[in-house]
C-alpha cells in the first residue's frame, strides 16, 4: 500500500499499526496538503458484509460527533475492493504506549487524561452513541497533551439493542463491563466502567485482571471486585472514583460522564466547570467538600478528637444562635445550590427545605443542556426566609437555526447565506464535473436544525480532475529521444536541464529524472531531467569466438552488444560450414554480449 493514492487524493506514506479488522496508515492529503490517518479494512474481511457494515458503522457513528477530545473522520471511500476511512492525524502516541514506556503515571496526569476522556464520552453519549471499546489503545495523546478518543468501530446508538457474542467483536477483555460480558444492554455506564479500568491501569501500570484466555479475564469482571488501590499508596479520592466507576451494578456507577469528570476536576482542584453539568444523585457531594473531608481524615487521631469536640461545641452554639434568630425573626433556611440540576430535581430540592414560592423562566443557552437550571435567585449558600420568592432560569438548550441549502451556489453566495444564518463556513476544494466555483455538497445538509456557530463544511468544485499520465523511463536517452518519448505519453520536457559529471553514462545521456518512472501525473506536466556532462565509462574490448557447424550449410553469425548506449549490432555476416569466426567488440561500462546463429541465441556473456 505504501505509495498508493486512494481516491485520487490520499497518498499512503507509512504503516502506523493495525488491529483485528483493519490496518492503519499515515497518508498525505494532496488536495489540502495535510497529514491524515487512513484506516483500511483488511482484505480478508472485504467480502464479508457484516465486517464491511461494522467498518462503515464507525464512520456513521463519528460523523455526528465534533469534539476536541474525539478524533474526527474526514472521508470514507471504496476503491478496487478497498474500504477505507480517512481520519484526523494525531502525531503523538497511544495511552497504551505511554503506560508501557513509563509505567504508572503521576496521579494528577492520570486524572487529567481521564477527565478529557470523560468530556469525549459525555459528548458522544449526549448524541446517543456508546463507544463500547474504551481502552488505552484507543486513547491518543497529542504532543501538546490533549487526549483524543478514537476507534468507534463497534460503537452503537443507544436504541439499537444489546451486543451478543454472535456479533463477533465485543471489545477487549481486560476492559469489558460485566453487562457486556453477559450479553446484556450496554449503555453509557458501560463506557464509564471501561474508563475506570483505564484509570486503574494508568495509576498502577497494570490491568486489574489477568488470565490464560480472554474469556477467563472477561469472567473475572463479572465475578470479582476490582482490586483496591489502597495497597498502591494512591490518593483515597482517586480510589473512590475508580471504585464508583467500576461498580458491578451499572446503577451504582456514575450516571453520566460529566459526573465523573466533576469528581476528577475536584481532585485536581480545578475551578472550571465541566463542559456538561452533571445530574447529581441525592447523596452526591461536590468534590471540594469531599476533598476537605479527605484531608481532615488524614490528620492524626488526637487532632480528630479535638476537632470533633470543638465542632460539637460550635454546633451547639450555632444551633442555639439559629434557634434564637428563628424565634426572633421567623423561619430561615440556607439557600441550596440547584444550578445545573434538572428543573424537577431543583424544585424538589427547594421544597424539601421549605422554599415553595418558586418562579421558573426559560432562556436559550449554548452549553447547558435543555431542562437544566442555568441561574437561581437568591444565590446559593445565602440565608433566606422560607417565604422568600425563588426565581429559576431553565435552559432551553442552544437556539437552533436551519442550515440553508447552498448546493449549486457560488462560494461567495453560499458564504453570505450561511453567515446570515449564524453559521461558520469551512471550504474544501475538490475535483468535480460541476462547474468550477460552485458548491458540490455540504455538511450538515440544508434544512438541518443546528445551533448558532455551527461549522458548515462546503465542498466547492475546482473543475474536472486532469487526466493522469504515466511517466516513462528516460534513463540513457538523449534529450531529443527523451522529448519524443514524453510527447508520446502526453507530457513535456522541462527545458531547465541539470548537467552533472557521470562515469556511468555517456555525455548527453539522461542519468536521472523527476518525477521517477511509472509515476502518475496530470496530463501536460513537465518532467525535469539530469544529463551527463561526461566523461562516461571508458571503452573496453572483448574477443568473441564462434565455431560454425560443419553440417554442409552456410550460417549467419550475429553479435549484439547491450551497454549504456543501448543495444548495438557489433557484427553480422554469413559463413561457410566449419569456419571459425574471431571478432573483437567494443563496449562501455557494464555490458552483455549476445551471439546469434541463424537468428537463434547461441550464448551470452556479461562483462
Amino acid at each position: 500500500m505504501i505509495g498508493r493514492v486512494l481516491g485520487n487524493r490520499y497518498e499512503i506514506i507509512e504503516q502506523l499499526g493495525g488491529g483485528g479488522m483493519a490496518v492503519v496508515y499515515k497518508a498525505r492529503d494532496r488536495f489540502l496538503g495535510r497529514l491524515v490517518t487512513v484506516k483500511v479494512l483488511r482484505p480478508e474481511y472485504t467480502s464479508d458484509p457484516d465486517f464491511v457494515r461494522r467498518f462503515r458503522r464507525e464512520a456513521q457513528a463519528v460523523a455526528s460527533l465534533s469534539h476536541p477530545n474525539i478524533v474526527s473522520i474526514y472521508d470514507v471511500g471504496q476503491e478496487d475492493g478497498i474500504h477505507y476511512l480517512v481520519m484526523e492525524y494525531v502525531g503523538g502516541e497511544s495511552l497504551k504506549d505511554l503506560i508501557q514506556r513509563c509505567g504508572p503515571l503521576e496521579p494528577e496526569y492520570a486524572a487529567d487524561i481521564a477527565r478529557q476522556v470523560c468530556r469525549a464520552l459525555e459528548h458522544a453519549h449526549a448524541r446517543q452513541i456508546v463507544h463500547r471499546d474504551v481502552k488505552p489503545h484507543n486513547i491518543l495523546l497529542t504532543p501538546e497533551g490533549r487526549a483524543k478518543l478514537t476507534d468507534f468501530g463497534i460503537a452503537r446508538e443507544l436504541h439499537t439493542g444489546t451486543i451478543t457474542y454472535a456479533d463477533g467483536i465485543i471489545g477487549t477483555a481486560h476492559y469489558l463491563p460485566p453487562e457486556q460480558v453477559s450479553g446484556g444492554p450496554v449503555g453509557p455506564q458501560g463506557d464509564l466502567y471501561s474508563l475506570g479500568v483505564v484509570l486503574y491501569e494508568m495509576l498502577t501500570g497494570q490491568v486489574p485482571f489477568t488470565g490464560d484466555t480472554p474469556v477467563a479475564v472477561a469472567l473475572k469482571h463479572v465475578r470479582e471486585e476490582i482490586p483496591s488501590l489502597a495497597a498502591h499508596g494512591l490518593p483515597g479520592e482517586l480510589a473512590r472514583i475508580v471504585a464508583r466507576a467500576t461498580a458491578k451494578d451499572p446503577a451504582r456507577r456514575y450516571r453520566r460522564a460529566a459526573e465523573m469528570e466533576q469528581d476528577l476536576a475536584g481532585f485536581l482542584d480545578l475551578d472550571e466547570r465541566p463542559e456538561y453539568a452533571p445530574v447529581r444523585e441525592a447523596d452526591y457531594q461536590p468534590p471540594v467538600r469531599r476533598k476537605l473531608r479527605e484531608r481532615a481524615l488524614r490528620r492524626r487521631r488526637p487532632a480528630l478528637l479535638l476537632a470533633g469536640t470543638l465542632l460539637l461545641v460550635a454546633g451547639l452554639l450555632v444551633g442555639g444562635w439559629y434557634g434564637l434568630r428563628h424565634y426572633l425573626h421567623g423561619a430561615e433556611v440556607i439557600m441550596p445550590n440547584v444550578e445545573n440540576l434538572p428543573v424537577a430535581v431543583a424544585r424538589a430540592t427547594l421544597e424539601q427545605v421549605g422554599l415553595t414560592n418558586i418562579t421558573v423562566t426559560s432562556a436559550y443557552h449554548n452549553t447547558v443542556a435543555e431542562g437544566l437550571v442555568i441561574d437561581q435567585d437568591p444565590a446559593p449558600d445565602t440565608t433566606v426566609k422560607k417565604s422568600r420568592p425563588v426565581r429559576l432560569v431553565v435552559s432551553l438548550g442552544p437556539q437552533l437555526f436551519r442550515v440553508p441549502d447552498v448546493r449549486g451556489k457560488t462560494e461567495a453566495d453560499a458564504r453570505l447565506a450561511l453567515e446570515n444564518a449564524h453559521m461558520e463556513v469551512l471550504v474544501e476544494e475538490i475535483s468535480s464535473n460541476v462547474p468550477k466555483g460552485l458548491v458540490v455538497d455540504q455538511n450538515p445538509a440544508g434544512g438541518t436544525p443546528r445551533p448558532a456557530g455551527t461549522r458548515v463544511h462546503l465542498l466547492v468544485s475546482k473543475g474536472p480532475e486532469p487526466a493522469l499520465r504515466t511517466v516513462p523511463d528516460l534513463t540513457g536517452l538523449s534529450l531529443d529521444q527523451a522529448r519524443n518519448r514524453l510527447a508520446q505519453a502526453g507530457l513535456l520536457l522541462d527545458e531547465a536541464v541539470v548537467r552533472q559529471p557521470s562515469d556511468r553514462y555517456l555525455q548527453g545521456q539522461v542519468t536521472a529524472q523527476d518525477p521517477p518512472p511509472q509515476t502518475g501525473v496530470p496530463e501536460g506536466s513537465a518532467v525535469r531531467v539530469t544529463v551527463s556532462s561526461g566523461p562516461g565509462p571508458p571503452p573496453s574490448e572483448a574477443t568473441v569466438e564462434v565455431e560454425v557447424p560443419s553440417d554442409g550449410r552456410n550460417h549467419e553469425v550475429r553479435i549484439v552488444v547491450s551497454d549504456v548506449r543501448g543495444e548495438t549490432p557489433a557484427y553480422i555476416n554469413t559463413h561457410r560450414p566449419g569456419e571459425k569466426v574471431v571478432k573483437n567488440v567494443v563496449y562501455y561500462g557494464r555490458a552483455t554480449v549476445r551471439v546469434y546463429l541463424d537468428q537463434q541465441l547461441l550464448r551470452e556473456k556479461t562483462f
